[in-house]
This record gives C-alpha cells, sequence and structure tokens, in this order.
C-alpha cells in the first residue's frame, strides 16, 4: 500500500516534493546563509497565514446538462461555471488527485488548493469538436474558459472514467480524448470498468472491476493511473482490496481511494489523511441535506472560518503552519516541517 512513509521516501528526490535543499558552495557561509534563509521562508509563511495542515475541498462532479434535474447530482452549464468562478475568485488553485495524494501542492503563496473530480467519463465534461477542441459548454471548456478569465487559476481536474468513455467508441477515439486530457496537463483516475458497488463483494470480484478499469486505461493512454474513485463511495469488506491488487497480469497500487461523500478532505501532511479513504464533497447549492454537506455550504463554511483551510506558504519543500497546530504533523513529514 502507498501509505505516508512512501510518500516522504518519494518526496527525497530532485523534481519531486519535499526535496531537501541542496549545501551553499561557499561552506563557510553555510550556517549565516541557512539561518538567514530559514528566518526569511519563517516570515514569508507567517505573511501568507500559511496552513499547510488545513483542510482540502475536493469536489465531485458528473454531468454538466443544460436542464440538470433538480435534487441530481448534475449541474448546469451556469451552476458549474459559477462555482469554479467562485473558487477563483476566493483563491483557489485546482490541483488533481495525483497532486494531493501525494503532496506535490505546488501553489502560489496564501492560496488554498483544491481538487476537481469528475465521475463517469460523460460527454458532457469533455467532447472535441472536429479541430480537436473541448467544446464550449463542457466541463473543460468552461474550466479553460475560467482560468483566461482568471490568470493563476490551472485548469486542471482529475477525471474518473468507466468504460463508457465519453461517449466514444473503439481504442482510436478513446485514446484520442484520453491522450487530450493527458497532454494538457490534467488527471485521468480509475473509477472501475462497469462502476458496480463494490460493497459485499468477493475479493475476487472486487479485484477484477478495479484491474479491467486499470488495464482500460493503460491499454490506451499506457499512464497507470494513481488513484481510484470508489463507484458509489462504497468501500469492500477489506479497504486494503481497493488500493492494491490485480488479476492476471495486472496489478494496481494507487496512492488514494476516495469515497463520495460529505467533508473536505485532510492535508496529505495530516495524522488524519487517510489514503484508503479520502471525503469528497458533492457539489450542489443548499438544498435538503446539502444545506450542511454539499459544496456551497463547504466552501462558506471555509471561507468563514480560514484558520481551517490549507493555506500554502508558497514553498512546495517545506510543510508550514502555526506552531500551536504541530502535534497534528504525520510522522513522516516532521523533516519537512516550518512552524511559525
Amino acid at each position: 500500500m502507498l501509505s505516508l512513509s512512501v510518500i516522504a521516501l518519494a518526496g527525497c528526490t530532485q523534481g519531486d516534493t519535499k526535496v531537501v535543499a541542496q549545501p551553499a558552495a561557499n561552506k563557510s557561509a553555510k550556517p549565516a546563509n541557512a539561518q538567514e534563509a530559514h528566518k526569511a521562508a519563517v516570515a514569508k509563511a507567517a505573511k501568507a497565514k500559511a496552513n499547510e495542515l488545513g483542510q482540502i475541498p475536493v469536489l465531485m462532479y458528473h454531468r454538466i446538462m443544460p436542464k440538470a434535474p433538480a435534487g441530481s447530482d448534475d449541474r448546469t452549464p451556469e451552476q458549474f461555471r459559477t462555482e469554479i468562478e467562485r473558487l477563483a475568485k476566493e483563491g483557489y488553485v485546482p490541483i488533481t488527485a495525483r497532486e494531493y495524494t501525494t503532496g506535490r501542492i505546488g501553489i502560489p503563496a496564501g492560496k488554498h488548493p483544491v481538487v476537481l473530480t469528475f465521475d463517469d467519463s460523460s460527454p458532457s465534461q469533455l467532447t472535441l469538436d472536429g479541430s480537436g477542441k473541448p467544446k464550449p459548454d463542457t466541463a473543460v471548456g468552461i474550466l479553460q474558459d475560467v482560468s483566461r478569465k482568471y490568470p493563476g487559476f490551472r485548469p486542471v481536474a482529475t477525471f474518473y472514467v468507466i468504460k463508457d468513455m465519453f461517449g466514444t467508441f473503439g481504442p482510436e477515439a478513446q485514446g484520442q480524448v484520453l491522450g487530450w486530457l493527458r497532454d494538457n496537463g490534467f488527471d485521468i483516475g480509475n473509477h472501475t470498468r462497469d462502476h458496480l458497488n463494490l460493497r459485499g463483494r468477493s475479493k475476487e470480484q472486487v479485484t477484477e472491476q478495479i484491474t479491467a478499469g486499470h488495464k482500460l486505461i493503460t491499454s490506451l493512454i499506457k499512464d497507470p493511473p494513481a488513484t481510484l474513485a470508489l463507484p458509489y463511495g462504497n468501500q469492500p469488506s477489506t479497504k486494503d482490496w481497493a488500493i492494491r491488487g490485480g488479476a492476471g497480469d495486472v496489478r494496481y497500487n494507487y496512492n488514494g481511494v476516495f469515497l463520495a461523500g460529505y467533508t473536505p478532505g485532510p492535508s496529505p501532511f495530516s495524522k488524519d489523511f487517510d489514503p484508503l479513504g479520502i471525503p469528497r464533497i458533492r457539489a450542489m447549492d443548499k438544498v435538503g441535506d446539502c444545506a450542511r454537506f454539499c459544496s456551497t455550504a463547504w466552501l462558506d463554511w471555509l471561507n468563514a472560518h480560514p484558520e481551517d483551510r490549507y493555506t500554502s506558504d508558497g514553498d512546495i519543500k517545506t510543510v508550514a503552519y502555526p506552531k500551536f497546530k504541530g502535534p497534528y504533523v504525520a510522522q513522516h513529514f516532521r523533516a519537512y516541517t516550518l512552524p511559525y
């Protein structure tokens, strides 16, 4: 299983997250330079009110439909655009599920990460026109348009795909759409092949579904997915089956497994982070149960409680936070901490 310890070890290589700074060329000046650099980093983190142990909203979308049924998980293009623009205005910067689960959160100081996820690979999420560009009223088209309006708002997201591959048929067409996503910075995750409820199924049935989805993706673009979103958010009877396993000559070993509801996700540097069950938030207005537990309500809450929200110090090599939050740091990341 990929755990926080694995993430921390992976972070010790150049080019990955949490890279240990290299010694200064002038060894005699190293202590003073290091001390000054540390003081500057602490000052920068304090100025940004950094809290890299804070909560991260992982938003869950399905179809983007002109006439979305009331109370469904679908959103109209107008509703989706409104929420994405709200995120941009409130200082959020999208990151992928892969970046989140590996701690590669490289966003500017004072900004907040948000993970945009799309389930079931609907054509309303991405359809390419005759020139190979996303149609404007698809989720990707809207996301790219908002990013042009708000510089610094990254047009990235994670798509959890099943065999209904954005309404395309055949490996050539399916490979084209997955390749477009990959080549434009988007992340592709596994949602199983057939979207069957995994609760109560045998180990063989669970691994067969996950393996089949994994194989479908890698047969089209060769790049293995890093995360899994559970159909209906239901975990198998043994949680480990979802993150690691295989059948035949196909093996999967994921960084994280995503659920389907209710709360923001913990920081990957926090003791609360559990890669076997990462929560997501349904995208919905304040109606019914969503008056408290969906995206509008949670974004309102995070805006009213900024001390509980993940805020970056702007340095991917450190984990910055107010000193009193020190007990909440996962042990694997203590070498990278920057309390202030």
